[in-house]
């Protein structure tokens, strides 16, 4: 297994504490984040490249360009940025969600932003991680639905998906795409009481014997299927957030993931 720590497991430690946090749990890959913490917004790429090659850790991506399949206002210039920035500070992705708030978006709309976004990751070398998310108010549920729209827009050689754990379940996917998986989102959700279509990212916490989200049973079949790449933790929940030993937690999490495989 090739772990890795998203920065929202751990919001409100600094860059270089987390990333020490990630070498102290036996792991080098990491994401970082523009929202919770705002890294891109507050460090600037240099500083960010100095503190991982101190720490010795390879930035997957950055989460996350917002909303990637709206290619209006000003998004092609946030775009750009994001990508500028990815590319200074050593990041290998950009982490590409698509609306949620109940508005549809037309496939054209999807391939038309995956063919306005291609060249700008081609020209800085960066991949774009196309992530479906599974709520029933997504514009794009489900990853066959980005990967068609990828072919379509011819960006085979420029993105690949990423599977989230908690979004897979919501969306009710079956299927696994692990040629076209870039990268692995891993979340938990416990509380017996909220039905699935009403989770949400403050109920994702990290993976235990309590998990309803299948997180093991997808990971086997990833891996039995051929997937060889990282998995992130990314748990949103405030409780996750707010423990006093956030490293423990996660060296649970993965020791629980380790011994059920």
């Amino acid at each position: 297994m090739d772990f890795a720590i998203n920065h929202i497991c751990t919001p409100k430690k600094s860059l270089e504490e987390f990333f020490a946090m990630t070498k102290a749990l036996g792991c080098s890959k990491v994401e970082i984040r523009n929202d919770i913490p705002d890294v891109v917004g507050t460090r600037t790429p240099e500083e960010v490249k100095a503190a991982a090659e101190a720490a010795g850790v390879t930035i997957l991506s950055i989460n996350a360009l917002y909303p990637f399949n709206v290619w209006s206002g000003d998004l092609p210039a946030r775009a750009e940025a994001m990508a500028d920035y990815a590319a200074a500070c050593g990041a290998m992705a950009l982490v590409m969600c698509p609306l949620n708030d109940g508005t549809e978006v037309s496939f054209d709309d999807l391939v038309a932003s995956l063919k306005a976004m291609k060249p700008i990751l081609d020209a800085r070398g960066l991949t774009g991680l196309v992530e479906p998310l599974g709520f029933p108010v997504s514009s794009m549920r489900k990853k066959s639905v980005a990967i068609e729209a990828i072919k379509a827009a011819g960006g085979e050689g420029t993105y690949k998906l990423m599977h989230d754990t908690f979004h897979h379940h919501l969306a009710g996917e079956t299927e696994f795409f692990p040629e076209w998986t870039g990268l692995v989102h891993i979340s938990g959700v416990v509380d017996p009481d909220v039905v699935v279509d009403d989770m949400l990212d403050a109920n994702r916490v990290l993976v235990d014997g309590a998990d309803r989200l299948e997180n093991i049973p997808q990971i086997k079949a990833l891996l039995a299927a051929g997937y060889d790449g990282p998995f992130s933790f990314e748990p949103f929940a405030e409780e996750v957030h707010a423990l006093a030993d956030g490293q423990a937690a996660l060296a649970e999490s993965i020791g629980f993931i380790k011994a059920s495989l």
